[in-house]
């Protein structure tokens, strides 16, 4: 899934035994079910477009020079990494799950904060901007614009519900 290429990262060469992904797209699905809350999350993964693959979940690290790209197919049974958010939940309850993004402005990568909650993705985006911004308080770097992929479902009666998010890196 992802192709190694030579990069100085914080005073460390990349040897070509650490994939590195070069590009990376944003997705969000939802779906109910009144069969069960699984069905519920497969038919949200296929809403995402990501239904039809091998999901590694990683964490949250954009690496340097990696590229924004418009979704893609992707291939059946592909191996791929990605930070997914999700929340499930049952008939009646609101709920929302998301993820932010934003580079660093020194051009040194950036950051993915996942999120999901009973409640809106209002409340979800503000979570999210907190966890940013702690991220970057943290590591006492300062981040460019932070961008949202936030998915909101109300579940209706006797109904399970899934909503995701998820940030999906590629070669």
């Amino acid at each position: 899934m992802f192709k190694s290429r030579t990069a100085l990262s914080a005073g460390v060469k990349n040897n070509n035994m650490l994939p590195i992904p070069s590009k990376f797209f944003v997705t969000s699905g939802e779906a109910t079910s009144k069969v069960s809350e699984l069905n519920a999350f497969d038919q949200a993964l296929l809403s995402a477009g990501i239904g039809e693959q091998n999901l590694v979940s990683v964490s949250s690290i954009l690496p340097i020079g990696v590229k924004q790209v418009e979704r893609r197919k992707l291939p059946m049974g592909a191996i791929t990494h990605c930070v997914l958010a999700q929340m499930r939940g049952g008939e009646g309850e609101m709920i929302s799950a998301g993820i932010a993004y934003a580079f660093r402005t020194d051009g040194q990568g950036g950051y993915v904060a996942e999120g999901h909650m009973h409640g809106t993705q209002k409340n979800l985006k503000e979570f999210l901007k907190w966890k940013m911004d702690e991220m970057a308080k943290l590591r006492g770097i300062e981040l460019e614009k932070i961008n949202y992929k936030t998915q909101e479902l109300s579940i209706p009666m006797d109904h399970y519900g899934v909503c995701l998010a998820a940030l999906v890196f590629m070669l």
